[in-house]
């Protein structure tokens, strides 16, 4: 799926075959058109209806119109907004997606609303919006299976029909790994961190991964600033996983590699262990046998971190 801007000639015309596939992706959609009330006759609609549309929308500022090729085939075009006109509203949005009916069920929305988030997710927005219309219950069924979710509800600008509002969160992608050190008597060493965002909770030692790092080295690396420790490696992978949350305002989606090794029970320790505790916002550690984990009433990431080093250990004994 390629995504490309719109192109205008100097008098901001359509070239002429462009403008012939625009027109029949549009036709395509006759449902939607009724319900929109875009076009004067959804049963007819003719290129220089289309024409003058999208010449408007690429002439207004912050908006952008989006063409969507697969396999050289035009099969959607997407209009995004840089911010809503109402100043209240922080989000971009989403103005319209619309598929070539013949490509429908094809997955072609889906992959241009993942492409449209990770553009304004990597240009710093958290959240993205959109609105549907009330009197439109599958494009409702769309969004939400994206993970868009209904905040409100107003009438829309152009012709006033009721609408629902959804929002979606842009995550920013973070990749991290720790490890769990596992002395002989089965307590694992955890680190309790408290911040503002996300509160008091317990987690292993580790972190982000910087550019071009493995996982494995990433987990080495952490383990060491954070332990001061030099004589272990991480084991087999645990498990992985990805959670949501938030620092300084910004939500954080990491997805994380966790690794087992066993280790002797012992404090961390190094000259500068004070420092890179400050700067990662660990307040303290502790080794937790298994038993007090199982039960612990603060937060611990991965919150079934007992259960998987159980699994973990038997898989090991009986092989």
């Amino acid at each position: 799926m390629i995504l490309t801007a719109l192109p205008l000639a100097a008098d901001h015309d359509i070239p002429g075959p462009l403008l012939t596939e625009l027109t029949a992706l549009y036709a395509s959609n006759r449902e939607f058109q009724a319900l929109s009330g875009d076009f004067p006759d959804p049963h007819d609609i003719r290129p220089e209806q289309v024409a003058a549309a999208l010449a408007e929308q690429a002439a207004t500022d912050g908006v952008e119109v989006l063409l969507a090729r697969s396999g050289g085939r035009l099969v959607g075009v997407v209009i995004t907004l840089a911010r809503h006109p109402d100043p209240a509203d922080p989000d971009p949005w989403i103005g319209l997606l619309m598929v070539d009916a013949a490509e429908h069920g094809q997955g072609h929305g889906r992959r241009i609303a993942e492409q449209i988030e990770e553009r304004f997710r990597a240009d710093g927005r958290n959240g993205l919006r959109l609105a549907v219309l009330d009197a439109n219950p599958k494009g409702l069924a769309f969004w939400t299976a994206l993970g868009y979710e209904v905040i409100g509800h107003r009438p829309d600008r152009q012709h006033g029909c009721p609408c629902a509002v959804l929002r979606k969160l842009l995550p920013r992608l973070r990749r991290a790994a720790r490890v769990a050190v596992v002395d002989p008597g089965g307590s694992v060493l955890l680190f309790r961190y408290v911040n503002p965002d996300v509160g008091a909770h317990w987690a292993l030692p580790g972190g982000g991964l910087e550019e071009g790092e493995s996982p494995r080295e990433g987990a080495l690396r952490e383990l060491r600033e954070e332990t001061g420790w030099n004589d272990l490696e991480p084991g087999p992978l645990l498990c992985t996983w990805e959670h949501d949350f938030t620092r300084s305002d910004v939500v954080i989606r990491q997805h994380e590699h966790i690794y087992v090794t066993p280790g002797p029970h012992r404090e961390p320790a190094g000259p500068d262990l004070a420092a890179a505790h400050a700067a990662d916002g660990i307040l303290s550690w502790r080794w937790w046998p298994r038993r007090e984990l199982h039960a612990s009433a603060e937060p611990v990431w991965p919150s079934d971190l007992a259960r998987l080093l159980d699994e973990h250990e038997a898989t090991h004994r009986t092989a």
